[in-house]
């Protein structure tokens, strides 16, 4: 969806700073920032200057951060309860597993089960070599035909030989722009060696792969040695819906990294997932920056109202008024499950403090930002020129 008027304009640019700062809270930070503007806009036709309302805004924004600084609870990293509790949308159960959404090759009847297996990550081509230069080669008669193919036959035969040497017996091939990374003739070969093989590996997908396989990429034949190689007590294929995954499970020394399968019954659903795994990984990088736990279900914002709504009593003259009121205990939120109103921490129902003061901060800062144009004039067809005051 476009956007064309410039105030909206800068409520997307508000969400999308809120994620790059949080991760999470980009529908919070827009309607703290439209709910800001709608009071604002009550406040300016009092005949109150924006340049007061900004400067009480701006107290109270620290205000707020200070408030929910005090509610916040510590949390230490290696706490690996709390870091499940902040991110329940996210996995919470580890597995020594990795998987392809690609099937493996059954080019002439190649193995699709391998048990305690050896594995390779190549970044080379098992294929005939090509010349630097497009060129064309005209062949004669049979007889160099023949030898042509022989040759190809001996250099791919050649390059097996020494990756079964190593006992190697499952093979990650990259995708290659240059030229075929197999050849039939070579997925011929591997399957007669047994090996099983998984070719089309995208380029940015190897750094991850070969961090989880605990192995090396292995750029040229020449370097091909058992010490590159990974090890996992199983590779296979298996059928999962209409489609087939290669699995590999029980990988010795794994690397510090997750495999999430994802799957729906469209892409909206996917997406949706997605995002949701998006935002709990931000959940725990918020939690790095900040390590404070607040209670969620709407807990803060009430304690916000309360406090803010005390404290605009001690304050004097405009800023005072443009402040406003609401009580109750700090952690009573919403408890969508039970219908009632509970002890939200009680509950687990957390959010890294980053999220919301992230979003207070941000909104503040817009709504500041959007008092300060005294006038929008068109400049052309769906264009703007603002002025500031």
């Amino acid at each position: 969806m476009e956007v064309l008027q410039p105030a909206a304009k800068m409520l997307v640019e508000l969400s999308k700073s809120q994620d790059a700062a949080a991760g999470d809270g980009t529908t919070t930070v827009v309607v703290i920032g439209g709910a800001l503007l709608k009071q604002c806009l009550t406040l300016l036709s009092s005949g109150i200057h924006p340049t007061i309302i900004s400067d009480s805004l701006h107290k109270v924004s620290i205000k707020a951060v200070d408030v929910l600084t005090a509610m916040a609870v510590p949390v230490e990293l290696s706490d690996r309860e709390s870091l499940i509790k902040s991110a329940s949308t996210s996995l919470n159960r580890g597995a020594k597993w990795v998987v392809f959404d690609k099937k493996a090759s059954h080019a002439a009847g190649g193995p699709t089960r391998v048990e305690n297996a050896k594995i390779a990550v190549i970044q080379f081509q098992i294929s005939p070599p090509k010349t630097d230069i497009e060129q064309s080669i005209v062949v004669s008669d049979y007889t160099q035909m023949d030898r042509i193919l022989k040759e190809e036959r001996n250099y791919i035969l050649g390059m097996i030989k020494k990756i079964k040497a190593t006992g190697c017996n499952v093979l990650l091939i990259q995708k290659s722009i240059l030229r075929d990374a197999v050849t039939d003739l070579s997925l011929h070969y591997l399957a007669k060696a047994k090996i099983l093989v998984v070719k089309d590996v995208e380029r940015d997908e190897i750094e991850f792969i070969t961090k989880t396989l605990n192995c090396l990429p292995i750029a040229n034949i020449e370097h091909f040695r058992e010490d590159k190689l990974g090890h996992a007590d199983l590779v296979e294929e298996v059928s999962l819906g209409d489609s087939k995954i290669v699995k590999i499970t029980g990988i010795k020394n794994m690397g510090r990294t997750t495999t999430v399968l994802v799957r729906g019954s469209n892409q909206l659903v996917i997406d949706e997932a997605e995002r949701s795994l998006h935002d709990a990984l931000c959940v725990v990088r918020c939690l790095v920056n900040k390590r404070f736990l607040i209670a969620g279900g709407g807990a803060p914002e009430i304690e916000l109202s309360r406090q803010l709504g005390a404290w605009a009593k001690v304050l004097h003259g405009m800023e005072g008024y443009c402040v406003r009121h609401a009580q109750g205990e700090i952690n009573a939120g919403i408890n969508v499950r039970k219908g009632q109103i509970t002890n939200i921490l009680e509950e687990n129902v957390v959010q890294p403090l980053l999220v919301s003061t992230s979003a207070i901060t941000l909104a503040t800062e817009c709504v500041r930002m959007i008092l300060k144009i005294d006038d929008i004039v068109t400049v052309r067809p769906n264009g703007f020129k603002i002025e500031y005051l």
